[in-house]
Parts: C-alpha cells; structure tokens; sequence
C-alpha cells in the first residue's frame, strides 16, 4: 500500500492522520463499507472524547492464551479499553450507535481489575491493605533517605570536601560528589569517579536506609505480581471475549480517528458506492498547499487528459486517483460530498514513474510494458498512466497502446491517461465510451491556467513552455520553423476548437444557474402551495369541530320541553359556531356620464345615470342598464382612423348568469322562462344558469324545461370552474 500512497503524494496526508489512531493499525476498515459509513456519519452528529493511547495487545492475548501472566502496564491498556467502551455507552448517540456498543457485553469480572487502577495508571493501594502498607513503609524510606542526604549537604565537616550541594544519582544510587580526603571525615563507599577526579560517595548511613528501602520495594514487587498473576488467570478464560474486544476497540479506533481527523482538517466523507458515475465537485488533492478545486466528470470507460505542459495533467490524474483510493477506504477530504460519486474498485494501479534506474537494467519503454502486462490481468480495476507515449515512438505505440486500453475497458477497468499523443486522442475519440479533456493555456500571459476543458484535445504548448523556463528565444522561434506550416495550421485549428469549447462551456454554465434559480422559484412555491394547503388542512378541521359542537348543541336544545330552554340552547349552539367575517365592501368609484365602463367582459359608454343603474350603450351594438356596483371605469380606447366596417354583435362565452339557488320548481322554471326572453332580446347567443346540486329536484326540473324550451339549441354541465355539475351552459 506504501507504494500506490508515495505515488499518489498522499504520504503527508496519512502520517498526520496516523497521529489520530489511538494505536497503530492498517487503513483498510474490514467488513460491510457501507456500514462503516453510516456509524461514523451517526457518530460524527455528537460531541465526544478521543480514546488515550493504546499498545498493541495481540501478544497479550497470544501470552493468556499459553497461560502467561501480564505485567500491570499491559492489564492497565486492557482498563483504558474497558474505560473508553463504557464512557462511549453513555453518551446520546443515535440508537443504532448504542445498540452497536451494547454487543459488548463487559462481564462484573473486569471491574475488579479496572478499580485496580487509577486513572493515571497507579495503583490504587486501597484494595489490598498489605500492599498499602508496604507503600506506606516504602514513602518512608524514601523520605528518610532525602532528609538523611540534605542533613548530611548542611553538616560543617563535610563542606570542605562537597563539590557542590546536590545529590547524584550514579549506577541507581544516591551519591554526593566529593573531594579527595573525605574519609576523615564521612565513612561511606565510592560507586564512581567523575571527569573532574572527584568522588561520587555513597554514605554508609544511606546504604544502611537503601537497603530498608529495597526491602520493602521487593516486597512491593511480590504483592503486585500475585495480583498480576491472580488478574491474569480470571482473564485467561475471557480469550474470545478479549479478542472480540480487542477488534471491536478496532472499529472505534477507525471511526474516532476520522471524525476527529475531519473535524481538524474541515474534511467530508464520501464512501466509494456501486454506483457506475465517477464525478468530483470541488475536491482538493490534500497535498497542494493551495489547491485549485476541480470539478469533473470522469464516468467515462477512459479520460484521456492532453494540453500544455506544467498544466496540471499529472496532477489531475492524481486527483481522480487518489479521491478514489481515499473513498475506498473511507478517509475524509476536501469535496464537495452531497454533489460528488465515486464508485468502488478492487484494485487501484497508477503508473506515474519512469520504471528506467541502473539497478533494474530496464529501458523505460520495456519498464512500462512489464507494468501493462501486469494490469492487463486485474478486473474490476482503476488504473491511472502518466505520459503514456513515454519511452517509445508516439506514432508506432498509438495502435498498441489504442488496443491495450480497449482490452482494460473490455475487463470493466476505468483508465485515466495523460499524453501529448494527438494521434492516439485522435485514434480514441471516435469512441462513446472516451472522454477527452484538454489543459488550458492563459496565451496572453503566458501561463497555464490549472483548469480543463472536457471535449477537446489541448495543443502542448512545448515552444511557449520552453520559453517560459529560460531556452532562448532565437532557438524557440528556430524550432516553430522546423516544425512546419502544416502543423502549426493543426495547432490553429485545435485552438480555434478550444475557444469554441470554451464559448459553449460558459454558456452551460449560464444555463445551469438559470436552471438552478428556476428550480430554486419552483422549491419556493412548492414549499408556499405545502403551507397554503396544510392551513386550509387546519382550517377545515376547526370548522369541522365546531359545527360538530353546534349541532351537537342543537340537539340537545331540540330534546328539551320549555321553550326558554330550547332558545337557550340554540343560542349557545349558535355561540358556537365560527364567525363569518364580513364582506368585503366594494368601493364604487364615480362613474359620470360618457366614461368608457366595463360590465362583466363586456365595455361600452354611459348615456345616463340614475341613482343606482346606469344606461350604457355597449361596444357590441347592444344597449341596456347596469348597476353602478357592477360597472367598473376603463380605459379611453385609442383613436383610429375611421373606417366602413360591417360587424355582427358577438357575446363572451355564458358571460349572462342566473342564480336559482334556493327557489322551489315552480318559482325557478317562471325565472329561467323569463331570463331566456331577456336574453333572446339582448342579443346573447349562451348563458350560464345556477341551479346547484342538492336533492336533484331542481336541477330535473331545469334540465326538462331547457330540453322542452323551442328557442333553446342545447345545454351542457359548466366547466369545474364555472360550477360544474352545478350549472349548465344553455345554447340560444
């Protein structure tokens, strides 16, 4: 794995992502990804603590299993485990994150282990009196043999013969550092000689409390390994347990170390799925101190990337290559994970160096077909080639190497290839399956720019790069002349491609944020139609209840005998019902005589006003009286020349309505009757007749007069809009 993490520059990336394990471990999450992605988004939406540092315990587990006994320290890393699942068992994850950790089933035994402990590691003395005696002993001894060397600093004898007023630790004992002549005065052992010729003396009072102190650190010793010993036996018939913890501990470490690592970094996971689109949306290569977002599509079978040199080509293989690899292994990065896919692959290959070195004995042409051959085998498989036409003739390899990706294509591989191969793009263009991208080049300042253009095959841009890079522009413009007229026409026209490409792009680009906004409009009254109807929803639900409450009141009031007692209770049952609120009062403005006026769809002009109607002689010929509330002021007509037209009356579609809501048969039939004369003399051809639905009564008796009507031609139900089964458009 180090090699294809080197190649893709991710090296710094995952040693700082390392320093996030709790304890040393391979990348690869083992199980269902899917699975993996879900607990560590779940996990990732709460607060929590990373675990301490923890040492490998598959020796530990391998020494239980042959009966051994385990030092404190190593029974002290099994305790943070257990600590860190039980403090995770506490926090308000979501519940499919708990239910997970409760399959961890911590048996009373190992509490009796972990009160061992304190927090730091020590050894809490509490649970054994022996030892917290010996302890005790043990502190003394210490004690005694400091105020015995500070006593021994300060006595006047001595001070002639000190080198200086400090106590030396030398081969693990405490020592003054002495001048010579000091046996006259202090009886002790010499351990040690310094570079200066002095002393390094042990006194014979301080041997005589070293030798207590010894004594009660190997008794110390003793009492701590019988509880190790007695520790280590319980955990021996927990083998299976402990190996199931140690991998779970595993799990945890994976998921906390790449949330926190996300966190630190402002990074988005994006697990690799099965789905066939490879797309990226602003994703970073981590490498590049300040990256250039990319954004591509790469679902094609093979990108083929071409254009200027130093343009970014190798860089952008990278990046496909290694938002991949980092997908498939479900570590964090900088994308844009709502808007981008990565599908999964078995295998990832990247061939990026020059396989040429003086140890391989290898030509670099020869190198990169034992690399081919290789990939050649593999299904299921990413595979990224840097400068493929290297080493060889760019003419004579096109049909190889044409045939050799058409053959990865065939064992479902997805290639990335950079090259300055037009031949071989030309070649593979023809193809659905191929995307071509191009490096674009900023000609007016003479610099790449790090962006591509998808579609198009991209001029190299070598005489501009040689240049820019110190080769003398005399031999710059010598070599254009070697190259020819007729290339430089190819180059012509691949560039006139490119600006074309580029037009077009930016009118996508166009496009897309008027499509976006149109979408952004339509989520906006989506969103306002969903409250409009969720009111009405409440609206209808309160009225519901309080016309229930009111005939409910009704009916109690209609089972009462006094007739105080029946008005009470239909005026509480009143009481109940919702207020209507009052209709809206239409402001009738001042209509004089002459205006141009508007009555239904019709407009004409007023020849005289009463106090509630109006005579008004309408554009169509026809002349009657209208009521003012109805009549609305319009605009002047424009002036036309005159002209001898000849015009036959027409009516707006039913725009004469009678209501008959309300009335009994006999009542209705004599209204219609007379409304069809007026309508007849008006000069209306259709008009629009209310009759309701109901009982039906009404609506058979209209339906029978209309049919036996002479001056009638036909009817029909009115549109849902007009009334519907309701009402019927009648045909004079």
């Amino acid at each position: 794995m180090k090699g294809i993490i080197d190649k893709l520059d991710l090296s710094g990336y995952v040693r700082e992502f390392e320093h996030f394990l709790a304890r040393p471990k391979p990348l690869f999450l083992e199980g269902d990804q899917q699975l993996h992605g879900t607990m560590i988004r779940l996990m990732e939406s709460i607060d929590f603590t990373p675990p301490k540092a923890v040492v490998p315990l598959d020796d530990a587990i391998a020494r239980l299993k042959k009966q051994g006994v385990l030092t404190l320290s190593v029974l002290f890393e099994w305790v943070k485990i257990l600590r860190y699942v039980r403090y995770l068992s506490r926090q308000k994850f979501p519940q499919k994150v708990l239910d997970w950790l409760d399959e961890i089933k911590i048996d009373p035994f190992f509490e009796s282990i972990e009160g061992f402990f304190l927090d730091d590691g020590s050894v809490n003395v509490a649970m054994d009196e022996r030892l917290g005696e010996v302890t005790r002993f043990l502190e003394r001894a210490k004690i005694d043999i400091a105020q015995q060397m500070s006593k021994l600093l300060h006595t006047e004898k001595l001070q002639p013969y000190l080198v200086d007023k400090q106590v030396h630790l030398q081969q693990e004992h405490e020592t003054l550092l002495l001048k010579a002549g000091f046996n006259h005065v202090l009886k002790g052992s010499i351990v040690a000689r310094s570079q200066g010729g002095f002393f390094y003396v042990v006194p014979q009072s301080i041997e005589t409390l070293r030798a207590q102190k010894e004594h009660f650190v190997q008794e110390r010793e003793a009492l701590l390994y019988e509880w190790a010993k007695t520790f280590s036996a319980g955990m021996q018939k927990w083998v299976k347990f402990l190996e199931f913890l140690n991998r779970r501990f595993d799990q945890i470490d994976h998921y906390q170390a790449r949330i926190f690592f996300a966190k630190a970094k402002g990074y988005s996971f994006l697990g690799a799925t099965k789905t066939p689109t490879l797309r990226l949306v602003n994703f970073a290569h981590p490498a590049l101190a300040h990256p250039k977002p990319i954004t591509i599509d790469a679902s094609a079978n093979i990108i083929m990337i071409t254009g200027v040199n130093a343009g970014g080509k190798t860089m952008l293989l990278k990046a496909i290559l290694a938002a991949t690899w980092l997908a498939k292994y479900l570590l964090p990065m900088r994308i844009d994970a709502h808007a981008s896919s990565i599908p999964h692959f078995k295998h990832l290959h990247a061939i990026i160096d020059d396989p040429q070195n003086v140890g391989n004995d290898i030509s670099t042409f020869a190198g990169r077909m034992v690399e081919f051959s290789t990939i050649l085998q593999s299904r299921d498989a990413i595979i990224g080639v840097d400068e493929i036409e290297l080493g060889t003739d760019s003419d004579e390899a096109a049909s190889l190497f044409k045939v050799m990706l058409e053959a990865l294509v065939e064992k479902g591989a997805k290639i990335i290839v950079t090259t300055h191969h037009k031949r071989l793009a030309a070649l593979m263009a023809n193809r659905d399956d191929v995307t071509l991208m191009a490096a674009l080049y900023d000609e007016a300042n003479r610099l790449p720019t790090y962006e591509f253009l998808q579609g198009s095959i991209g001029k190299s841009y070598a005489f501009e790069t040689a240049q820019r890079y110190g080769i003398p522009s005399n031999l710059v413009t010598l070599a254009k002349a070697q190259y020819g007229q007729d290339q430089e026409k190819l180059s012509e026209l691949i560039e006139r491609s490119s600006e074309l490409e580029r037009g077009l792009r930016q009118k996508h680009k166009e496009l897309d944020e008027k499509n976006a906004q149109m979408s952004r409009l339509l989520n906006t009254i989506e969103e306002e139609r969903h409250a409009l109807h969720q009111e009405v929803q409440g609206a209808k639900v309160t009225l519901s209840r309080a016309y229930v409450d009111a005939i409910d009141e009704a009916k109690s009031a209609a089972k009462a005998i006094q007739r105080e007692e029946i008005h009470r209770g239909m005026n509480k049952a009143h009481a109940k019902l919702p207020k209507a609120p009052p209709p809206p009062v239409k402001k009738v403005e001042p209509i004089k005589v002459g205006d141009r006026v508007k009555y239904l769809t019709n407009y004409g002009t007023v020849l005289a006003l009463e106090s509630k109607e109006a005579f008004v002689a309408f554009e169509s010929g026809m002349r009657m009286r209208a009521p003012l509330v109805e009549l609305s002021l319009a605009a002047q007509q424009k002036s036309k020349p005159p002209k001898t037209t000849l015009q036959k009356p027409t009516v707006s579609r039913a725009a004469l309505k009678l209501d008959l809501h309300g009335l009994r048969s006999d009542e209705a039939l004599e209204k219609l009757d007379q409304f069809i004369s007026d309508a007849l003399l008006q000069g209306w051809d259709e008009v629009l007749v209310y009759h309701g639905i109901g009982t039906g009564k009404l609506a058979h008796a209209v339906n029978g007069f209309l049919r036996s009507h002479p001056s009638v031609k036909g009817f029909t139900d009115a549109p849902p809009a007009m009334g519907g089964y309701g009402a019927k458009i009648v045909t004079l």
